[in-house]
């Protein structure tokens, strides 16, 4: 188990929060770029000392500010994966892993290093230099070197981000495989809500130093606890005045101009979301909307080809966007400039507090 209770301030945010995570599982911090997501992992590291606060892991006291305890970050046997890797440039993939079996007498350190290569699959390129190897190989090599040292806790700051997209989808899918097998707590920090719920057991959403909101992908998904959190997950929020009417429905008069209606009891000043693969765009006059009660006229801004579906930019009173299939988008002839009605039902329409 690792916990860690701290508050400090980092530059301009106020870091304040507490947070558990077991063996074996993995805790995604999600949140945008100041956050201070990427200062919890150097928290726990022991590359920042908080004013307050307590760090434990596997039942042992790393830093405990009242008590005056402060372990050294080399100590700690944390396995921390930088977001650039971090990587050696001037040694061999096997000596950059080498580096972290310091306590394993030289005549095994290579032998010891080519086996963890070879957990992750690129022990043929043992020799190599990292300024020769692709994205997702410096990856794995900086993974057997967290892991070289048999670290107690993993720490992964915003671990795709330094791929190419194609590069970054199987690097995520083998790196969620690893964190499935691995018996330590592992953390990683990302601002991108999907590679998250990726890799992830558990996303906990940072803003301002403070968990927003914390459960699986999932549940964060379906019941976002702010318009904040909604946002970050890929809905589209929608910001207006709420009032109860004569059939016990929700109508929100947006600001902007237009209305939607929701299902869940609220008034005042509130936010709405839905999500993109949830509104269904038609042409302008198709009088058929189906059980849709929410339908505003809008413009096409932007058609983006996401695999085998399509995200559609809208000019609404508010920002708006729809997924679809590719084959809908090609029968609506949608193309910049093209004007559309998007649906969606009052069910789909999620109020929250702004």
């Amino acid at each position: 188990m690792l916990s860690l209770a701290c508050e400090t301030r980092v530059g301009a945010v106020d870091l304040a929060l507490e947070l558990e995570v077991a063996a074996g599982s993995c805790l995604a911090l999600a949140g945008p770029s100041g956050a201070g997501k990427t200062s919890v992992l150097r928290a726990i590291a022991g590359l920042l000392r908080p004013a307050q606060g307590r760090v434990v892991c596997d039942g042992e006291t790393w830093f405990d500010a009242a008590a005056r305890i402060d372990v050294a970050p080399e100590r700690r046997r944390c396995g921390y994966v930088f977001q650039d890797y971090a990587l050696f440039g001037h040694l061999s993939a096997w000596r950059n892993v080498a580096y972290g079996l310091r306590d394993v007498p030289r005549a095994r350190r290579r032998a010891e290093a080519l086996a963890l290569l070879e957990r992750f699959g690129v022990a043929a390129l043992a020799d190599e230099r990292p300024g020769r190897l692709s994205g997702g190989e410096r990856q794995r090599v900086a993974l057997a070197r967290a892991l070289a040292a048999q670290p107690r806790a993993l720490l992964l700051d915003e671990p795709l981000a330094a791929l190419d997209a194609r590069s970054a989808a199987s690097a995520g899918r083998e790196l969620a495989g690893l964190l499935r097998e691995l018996q330590v707590p592992a953390i990683l920090v990302t601002h991108d809500f999907a590679e998250a719920a990726l890799l992830g057991d558990a996303v906990a959403v940072l803003d301002a130093g403070r968990i927003m909101q914390r459960g699986s992908a999932a549940e964060l998904a379906a019941a976002p606890a702010s318009a904040f959190v909604a946002d970050l997950t890929g809905a589209v929020v929608l910001r207006g005045r709420a009032r109860r009417d004569a059939e016990g429905l929700t109508c929100v008069t947006l600001d902007g101009g237009g209305e939607v209606v929701a299902l869940t009891p609220a008034t005042g000043e509130v936010a709405v979301s839905v999500y993109p693969w949830e509104i269904a765009l038609s042409p302008v006059g198709n009088a058929s909307a189906g059980s849709a009660r929410n339908r505003l006229e809008v413009e096409v801004l932007s058609v983006t080809e996401l695999g085998n579906r399509v995200r559609v930019g809208l000019a609404a009173p508010q920002p708006l966007a729809a997924e679809l299939t590719s084959a809908s988008a090609a029968r609506l002839g949608l193309v910049p400039g093209t004007r559309v009605v998007a649906t969606w039902k009052a069910a789909a329409t999620r109020v929250l507090p702004r």
